[in-house]
């Protein structure tokens, strides 16, 4: 480690006592390149204007754009309260309506109250017309039924006449239930 300290310190010692020496060298640079220069100058500040007036003109359009895009909500949203405000006074025509109609109560109670009435005696009358169409219908069929009721007593009481002389009539009226 010694050994190293001493090489930078002599490298040290050295160097700042032989000085270097800086030549200039021959500049290369000519009136050409000069105009080259200025001329490449010129351009980066055509193209940076470009660049400006291409940025204004998109601003611009976005700006137009935002405007027209805004302008077109607003209208929607106008035209959709519109409707709804139309839709609401519709509604409300209705209940008013409804209201008129149900304003005059006792009037329409009367109303009501009359036509339950002719309900309630059409309905008596029509049990009435019932109870009466079923007398007429009924009379002829229990008249029937009396007369074959009759006619069944008669065949019967027959057949127990001709049971006490026959038994095999006998055997079969009790067979039967008879």
């Amino acid at each position: 480690m010694n050994k190293i300290v001493r090489a930078v310190v002599l490298v040290l010692l050295f160097s700042a006592t032989f000085p270097f020496r800086v030549y200039a060298a021959e500049s290369s640079f000519t009136q050409q390149d000069r105009e080259r220069l200025i001329h490449l100058e010129e351009g980066l500040k055509a193209t940076n204007q470009r660049i400006e007036e291409g940025l204004k003109a998109t601003n611009q359009r976005i700006e137009d754009m935002s405007k027209a895009t805004n302008q077109r909500i607003e209208d929607t949203s106008k035209a959709t309260n519109q409707r709804m405000d139309d839709g609401f006074k519709a509604i409300n025509q209705r209940i008013d309506d409804l209201n008129r109609r149900m304003g005059d109560v006792h009037g329409r109670m009367s109303d009501l109250f009359g036509l339950m009435y002719v309900l309630i005696g059409g309905m008596l009358t029509l049990m009435g017309f019932v109870l009466w169409d079923r007398r007429t219908t009924l009379a002829p069929v229990v008249r029937k039924n009396r007369e074959l009721e009759d006619r069944a007593e008669k065949i019967e009481k027959a057949f127990k006449e001709l049971a006490l002389k026959d038994p095999n009539a006998a055997e079969a009226l009790k067979h039967s239930g008879l």
